[in-house]
């Protein structure tokens, strides 16, 4: 069973070129300490009625294009590809937010033709990995998970949440240098929001000047990188 932590009936920014709804899962096996969806890390809570979700979105059929599906960790739920496809039998477009380590899941999505775009963030440099998310990683899986994307005919996008204290502008270049081939690549300005940590809603991101100095230093065969 999929357990849906929230709904955003409507975005214009988070599926790029569409209208989408949003579907926010719970639990993750990550605990970023900056990360923007606290209430969603824990699989406690009451999830929402799944099929109030479903019925909410035939409600939207023609006024929606796209449903965005992100987390937590949507692929820590087994039964994600069933839930998809019933979104997809509606006819509508799929997005889906993901942190790499499910690489087998993220493979039959694509094989099922059940996802239409991905957003993989990429926390850190492969050596960083654990210290940045604050739990075992299998940093193999997240290769496979790049590699998985950057093969495949789905449109794709790699993104980084920068807090300046966990990532230096060499850590950013050795990320580039794990998505050499992508087609995007996105640096994300750390929010001072709620967050994970407590501590970390004073932690600061760089500045654009420095940002746009980082850029300089990726691999130059990334099409696209781009600032948030």
């Amino acid at each position: 069973m999929v357990s849906i932590g929230g709904l955003q009936r409507s975005s214009l920014i988070d599926y790029p070129d569409k209208i989408s709804a949003i579907i926010f899962t719970q639990g993750c096996n990550f605990k970023c300490p900056y990360c923007h969806n606290p209430e969603l890390n824990s699989a406690q809570g009451n999830p929402y009625d799944k099929r109030m979700v479903l019925e909410f979105l035939k409600t939207r059929v023609g006024k929606l294009d796209g449903v965005v599906i992100t987390g937590g960790e949507p692929t820590l739920h087994k039964n994600l590809p069933d839930f998809i496809a019933k979104i997809k039998e509606m006819g509508y477009c799929v997005k889906l937010d993901t942190n790499g380590t499910n690489p087998q899941m993220l493979q039959e999505l694509l094989d099922k033709k059940l996802i239409d775009y991905v957003a993989m963030d990429i926390k850190a440099p492969i050596k960083k990995y654990a210290q940045v998310v604050c739990m075992p990683v299998n940093t193999e899986d997240i290769k496979k998970s790049i590699k998985i994307l950057e093969d495949s005919d789905v449109r794709y996008e790699f993104r980084t949440t920068v807090v300046k204290s966990q990532l230096s502008p060499e850590d950013i270049a050795q990320i580039g240098e794990m998505v050499k081939g992508a087609d995007k690549y996105y640096l994300q300005r750390f929010l001072q929001t709620k967050t994970l940590d407590n501590g970390y809603i004073t932690e600061l991101t760089y500045s654009d000047d420095e940002f746009w100095s980082i850029v300089k230093m990726l691999p130059k065969h990334i099409k696209h990188v781009q600032l948030r």
